[in-house]
């Protein structure tokens, strides 16, 4: 019953946008027809080919060239490439647009050294569509190489051999024999990949590329169309649905074999490299976590280093408790659900409950501008009709219970980032044998007491992991916080957003370092868990 109740409140974002898409759709769906919603799907459908086609290429050749071959700091470079998921994309928009801009320190430097006047050469805009899928590809890379480095350290090596020793040249191998072995794992983080361009607010904004988040974002607050903002809430429904069946798909026909590179780490590589495809090996890898990563992470420190951005400072711990009240929040209550969920799944096989998790746990690939608007359609009536009852016999004299408030800001991101918990809470429980739940059970216990006196103790270092995962998260969110923070709440990420969009980054930087930094954490989490 409890994971029922977690999966109504979980989906209702899905079940409020899916009514508007069938409530009088017609006439909004031909006005988008016919003015937006072309230039919405061609930017949002290329950024996910070109920004995909980035990760794809970079995340599977490094991680072949980690699995199968050696080169120098190759040890160093196999964590390292994992690095840049620590930084937020709309984080490195913002660097990049001024490293690159004109009056930007790189082409500044070029006039002076060369002579150069403006109309002396043409350099690439970086305030682009293709600009805006340079940065998300190498950013969002480290998905893709995660999964591929799992994978082709897993597979078997004998296989590889033997085309090898039928006179296959290594590339050869490596298309026919290595890389469909580890398609399905690359499809996975692929799919992950293309969620979260799918999803980005921040670039596209900042770049001025028209896509669905800021067509939502701009006809919901900019323009008060609300009907609008659903219907192209509807339709991105549509993409995140197609995406998540794409990525359970990629799941099926992964396997593993004890036969694998990982575990034959200190033996011959699978390819031996000449000196020159040593060199190159290293330029290949090294090149990701430069571009992705050490660039933009040291211009953001050498700015966060001069007075102008130690002189911004001074208003950082509002802005540091606001970050730290919200992430608390939305971490307890995802703890909470997430515990029950575990919990239910452990006791119950049934398929409504497997069911009702599954749905409890999606709204991680739901973007936060479709969370934002699905949550606002159904329940703003609903605030008002509770505040005018409030108002009317108690003699209430506040705003807006909810939406005037943080609860429903706290709501959405629990519904977003509660997969990070249960996922986090199910492996431990997993690793909890089911024999003491059946010992404390036969002598009396209530459910309620088992969970409180047995499960909760034993997972406390999965419940503290999952804890500062959804925090972390929380702190990075964007446009769900755009959308649905009350007036008085500020966090280190909307005010990153706003000094950026006000071309003030030298104010901006050391709020987005503390950001960067705390993106550090679930990264080195993520890479243990690939090298597991």
């Amino acid at each position: 019953m409890t994971a029922l109740v977690i999966a109504a409140l979980a989906g209702l974002p899905i079940a409020a946008i899916a009514w508007a898409s069938l409530a009088g759709g017609g006439e909004a769906i031909a006005d988008l027809a016919a003015t937006v919603l072309p230039t919405y799907v061609a930017n949002t459908a290329l950024l996910m080919l070109v920004a995909g086609g980035i990760a794809a290429v970079v995340g599977t050749g490094c991680a072949w060239l980690v699995a199968a071959t050696r080169f120098p700091a190759r040890r160093v470079l196999s964590w390292a490439l994992v690095l840049p998921l620590a930084l937020p994309a709309y984080l490195a928009a913002y660097i990049y647009a001024d490293l690159l801009d004109f009056a930007g320190p790189l082409q500044s430097a070029l006039r002076a050294s060369m002579g150069w006047v403006a109309d002396d050469y043409a350099f690439p805009d970086i305030r682009s569509l293709g600009g805006g899928a340079f940065v998300l590809g190498f950013v969002l890379y480290p998905y893709v190489y995660l999964l591929a480095r799992t994978a082709f350290a897993t597979q078997s090596i004998t296989q590889f051999r033997a085309a090898r020793s039928l006179g296959a040249a290594p590339a050869r191998a490596f298309w026919r024999v290595a890389m469909p072995a580890a398609r399905p794992a690359i499809a996975g983080g692929l799919a992950l990949v293309l969620m979260e361009v799918l999803a980005d607010f921040g670039v596209a904004e900042y770049f001025a590329i028209p896509t669905f988040s800021t067509g939502i974002f701009r006809s919901w607050l900019a323009m008060g169309d609300k009907a609008a903002a659903l219907k192209l809430a509807a339709i991105m429904l549509v993409f995140v649905i197609a995406l998540v069946a794409w990525e359970a798909q990629s799941r099926r026909g992964r396997s593993d074999s004890r036969d694998g590179l990982a575990a034959r780490r200190d033996e011959e590589p699978l390819v031996a490299l000449t000196p020159l495809g040593k060199g190159l090996a290293f330029l290949a890898c090294a090149a990701p976590v430069l571009l992705g990563f050490v660039l933009p992470a040291g211009y953001l420190a050498t700015l966060a280093l001069t007075p102008i951005a130690q002189g911004a400072a001074g208003d950082l711990p509002t802005y540091i408790r606001g970050s730290l009240w919200l992430g608390l929040a939305a971490a307890s209550l995802c703890l909470v659900a997430a515990l029950m969920l575990a919990f239910a799944r452990a006791r119950s096989a049934s398929r409504i409950t497997a069911s009702a998790i599954r749905l409890a746990t999606l709204g991680y690939a739901l973007p936060g501008a479709l969370l934002a608007v699905g949550l606002l359609a159904p329940l703003g009536a609903f605030d008002q009709s509770l505040t005018r009852f409030a108002r009317d016999s108690f003699g209430w004299s506040g705003g807006l219970l909810l939406t005037g408030t943080s609860a429903l800001l706290i709501y959405a991101l629990s519904v977003r980032f509660m997969t990070v918990a249960y996922n986090s809470v199910s492996g431990g429980l997993a690793r909890i044998p089911p024999g003491l739940d059946a010992a404390a059970r036969s002598l009396g216990a209530s459910p309620s007491r088992v969970l409180a006196r047995i499960y909760a103790p034993l997972l406390a270092p999965s419940l503290a992991g999952a804890a500062a995962l959804v925090f972390i998260d929380t702190l990075r969110e964007l446009p769900a916080t755009l959308i649905l923070r009350p007036f008085n709440l500020e966090t280190l990420a909307t005010r990153t957003y706003r000094l950026a969009s006000d071309e003030r980054l030298v104010e901006a930087a050391i709020p987005a370092l503390i950001l960067l930094a705390a993106g550090l954490l679930p990264v080195l989490v993520l890479n243990r868990l690939g090298k597991r």
